[in-house]
């Protein structure tokens, strides 16, 4: 058993060493790329409901982006991606007695299955699901210690289904700019009004090991 496990532990650190270090075989039309976008969010507006409490919109601001994705044989991959709002902004709401106001920042992740295709030289695009979350940031005056760290804020999280698809325009070898379209399904997103949000992008991106030749029969 103990060398069963001691194989096991083996296998799982020497496959992502292998894939990442160049270890991947020539008859695998493998891509990743990495990039950097700016873009801005989407939601239903804030609304008042009939006791008179307002919910507000998570709709816009800029969110620069962070994204990397992998595609192994016949266009399958996976990817993940983060996104945060540049700029806190101040939450709002209202009811018939209270009232709350807080800085604060959202932030978007996901780790997606992707299928990706590079239509010819000058083209290529993508379409993904999966899952991630959303981490709501309410700052605050005072910090708050823990074993390792302080921080000045408290975060509210939300688990999300993602989908998005993109178009990739290869303006210069392995250099592409994308236009992209996001969207979540927020689970429990009590602070806004509304359950789902969408988030376009403009980014900027490389693709690397952009495709291999299938080995040739003998």
């Amino acid at each position: 058993m103990l060398r069963a496990a001691s194989n096991l532990e083996y296998r799982t650190l020497a496959v992502p060493c292998w894939v990442l270090f160049g270890g991947w075989p020539q008859n695998y039309n493998a891509t990743s790329g990495l990039n950097l976008g700016f873009g801005s969010i989407k939601a239903p507006s804030a609304t008042t409901d009939s006791s008179g409490t307002n919910f507000p919109s998570v709709s816009g601001g800029l969110y620069p982006s962070f994204s990397g994705f992998f595609i192994l044989k016949h266009h399958i991959g996976f990817g993940g991606e983060a996104a945060w709002r540049a700029h806190q902004a101040v939450y709002t709401a209202t009811g018939s007695n209270f009232l709350f106001q807080a800085p604060y920042r959202p932030i978007f992740y996901d780790f997606d299955a992707v299928y990706g295709a590079k239509f010819n030289k000058k083209f290529g695009g993508d379409v993904m699901a999966g899952i991630g979350g959303e981490d709501l940031r309410f700052y605050t005056p005072y910090y708050t210690c823990g074993f390792t760290s302080c921080t000045n804020y408290q975060s509210s999280n939300h688990f999300a289904g993602h989908f998005a698809a993109d178009i990739r325009y290869y303006f210069w070898g392995n250099a592409f700019i994308r236009p992209e379209a996001h969207y979540y399904l927020i689970h429990n997103n009590v602070e806004f009004n509304g359950a789902n949000a969408a988030r376009f992008t403009i980014s900027i991106g490389y693709s690397f090991m952009p495709g291999f030749r299938r080995a040739k029969r003998i």
